[in-house]
């Protein structure tokens, strides 16, 4: 989990990721954004208590509610699963050709 707050508790945002328990709050707010539901893992941006906007971690497409100010959460759940991608090891190119291109046994 990711928060950020300044001097009012007003102001501060949760990222995290999505459990179970967030599914009716997703679907409800791909709804009001009238977009298709988020597939595969899922990062949170909440406020409160209530989720204001959502990022897929598999494909990259964020949901937020359109009736509030959200284009700063968006921007942050996009950092944040930057930051999460960049901590995943990368696969080497050389690796993967060597498996599949095995040398002629003599």
């Amino acid at each position: 989990m990711y928060v950020m707050s300044s001097m009012s508790p007003a102001s501060t945002i949760v990222i995290r990721r999505a459990v179970t328990g967030d599914i009716a709050g997703l679907a409800r707010l791909a709804a009001l954004d009238s977009a298709r539901p988020l597939a595969g893992e899922i990062l949170v941006a909440e406020h409160d208590g209530a989720a204001r906007a959502a990022l897929s971690l598999h494909d990259g497409r964020a949901i937020a509610d359109p009736f509030l100010p959200t284009a700063g959460d968006v921007a942050l759940l996009r950092t944040r699963a930057d930051l999460l991608h960049a901590g995943e090891p990368a696969r080497s190119p050389r690796r993967g050709l060597r498996a599949r291109v095995r040398p002629a046994r003599a």
